[in-house]
């Protein structure tokens, strides 16, 4: 694939995005002059690998990726403004600038249109990433050529080994709770106190007991898992904040 590479400037084009009942062309150096922005490119909106993994951890870290310079996360992909806003919409991905290469222009340029006609795709971009300041690119994560989608480093988590090596990973959370629980809100009220942000699944709207039982082997409320851990209840999360912050 021969793609542009560090060092060298982003192609110069105009955006056709959609901005309520209105069109608007947005051009590359309205998304990059004086700006340093981490641009990740996708095959396709509401694809899996897209809807499951890439977008959301990027909304996830945008936090993180500010707190290390970044001004700016754009999700770039060939489809069209109206299926591009929607998917944000969807994803609720609002820390995310959403941009539609409609017609591969940008993608085209960038080296990185291929084919995908074998899936009925037409053209659409290959998967990578990259870091741009001020419309040149610092760093660029191009993911292997080989057959399928694949996906090891064009995703948040490498973008962000490379901006902040030796910055704390970001913890992730969910809390299974029931309404009315007074020892789930206690359990949300320390982890907001912690800032440790967390996913709230709600008992008969998002899962059933089974499920609960099925992956805590409990069902008292709540039960918090962080990073792959089951920490338990609200006094288990207790203890073992206590513990990370006498660590």
């Amino acid at each position: 694939m021969n793609h542009r590479q560090e060092g060298q400037s982003v192609p110069q084009v105009n955006f056709r995005t959609r901005n309520i009942d209105a069109w608007q062309d947005i051009s590359t150096d309205e998304v990059f002059a004086d700006k340093t922005v981490a641009v990740f490119s996708l095959p396709g909106a509401f694809t899996p690998t897209c809807s499951s993994s890439h977008v959301p951890r990027y909304n996830q870290l945008a936090d993180v990726f500010k707190a290390h310079g970044v001004d700016d996360i754009v999700c770039l992909s060939v489809n069209d403004a109206f299926v591009m806003n929607e998917w944000q919409s969807q994803q609720q991905a609002w820390n995310i600038r959403f941009l539609p290469d409609g017609n591969g222009e940008f993608t085209e340029q960038m080296g990185m249109l291929v084919d995908k006609e074998d899936l009925g795709f037409g053209r659409r971009s290959w998967r990578y990433s990259m870091l741009v300041k001020n419309g040149v690119i610092e760093k660029l994560f191009v993911e292997n050529e080989e057959p399928g989608d694949p996906y090891s480093v064009s995703d948040a988590d490498t973008m962000l080994e490379y901006l902040a090596p030796e910055a704390p990973k970001p913890l992730d959370a969910t809390v299974f709770t029931r309404k009315g629980c007074a020892f789930c809100s206690q359990a949300k009220k320390a982890l907001d106190v912690a800032g440790i942000p967390y996913e709230e699944l709600v008992l008969h709207e998002d899962f059933t007991d089974r499920s609960l039982r099925a992956v805590a082997g409990r069902a008292t409320f709540p039960q918090v898992f962080i990073s792959g851990e089951h920490i338990g209840g609200a006094e288990d999360l207790d203890r073992w904040l206590r513990g990370r912050q006498a660590a």
